[in-house]
């Protein structure tokens, strides 16, 4: 990843949000937004970086996770959405494709709905699929995934995890759980790119291509790797966000 990173804070209605940006702007290019995963952020520099080669990418850590400020209370999915869409306004981008990744995605989605800046909608290895919506199976198919990731993962993810804390997390999964991605999806009215691991155990690649099907201008790709494939390959999403970018202008 490029080695210049500018770290930005922002005091929104929930909480303060430290984003992280690489890349620079460019006329007639999107910026893209990315949202991290459940309670860890980290892991996805690498794959920022891959779209910071050709636009400037942004990496927005929510309320009460990584390095941002503690919200006023704990907040839902549709809250999380709410704090990233008063960033997105607050930032004044012009027209960006907002991306999420793992629960990023139900985050991005309630973020997207209505939101005026928002060009696109980029979801990659979307939550939580209806065969994984009980924690027993939640939990049975992140382990069976995680024997498909790549060595180091775990290690960069483990600080963020002790920094959110047991409740933090237990509430994260609870709300995700709760939360159906397929209802803020339904009522998106930009283009939506759904990107998918084909050894993903926890997104099935029926319900992925299901999520296309509930907007007008849907589309599906998948690529090598499991749930995580951005850290297996950081450019694995980069091309054909680009060419998604490219389509919208």
């Amino acid at each position: 990843m490029s080695p210049d990173v500018t770290t930005s804070y922002h005091d929104g209605v929930l909480g303060r949000i430290r984003s992280r940006a690489v890349g620079r702007p460019r006329p007639g290019v999107p910026e893209v937004v990315l949202v991290q995963g459940l309670a860890v952020a980290d892991y996805l520099l690498p794959g920022l970086g891959a779209f910071g080669e050709w636009t400037r990418a942004h990496l927005v850590e929510l309320p009460g996770l990584g390095g941002s400020g503690e919200p006023p209370h704990r907040l839902t999915v549709a809250e999380y959405g709410q704090a990233v869409a008063d960033w997105l306004t607050a930032q004044r981008l012009g027209p960006v494709i907002l991306a999420g990744h793992s629960s990023g995605t139900q985050v991005a989605a309630e973020a997207a709905v209505g939101h005026a800046g928002v060009a696109g909608v980029v979801l990659a290895s979307p939550t939580m699929d209806p065969a994984v919506r009980s924690p027993v199976r939640l939990i049975t198919q992140w382990l069976r995934d995680g024997r498909r990731e790549p060595p180091g993962l775990i290690g960069t993810q483990r600080p963020e995890w002790r920094r959110a804390g047991a409740r933090t997390l237990i509430h994260l999964v609870r709300v995700h759980l709760d939360h159906d991605l397929a209802d803020p999806v339904a009522r998106l009215t930009r283009p939506l790119l759904v990107i998918r691991g084909r050894d993903d155990a926890l997104s099935t690649a029926g319900w992925a291509r299901h999520l296309t099907t509930l907007v007008p201008d849907g589309r599906y790709l998948e690529v090598t790797g499991a749930h995580t494939f951005p850290w297996l390959d950081p450019h694995a999403w980069s091309p054909p966000v680009h060419r998604f970018a490219a389509a919208l202008i």
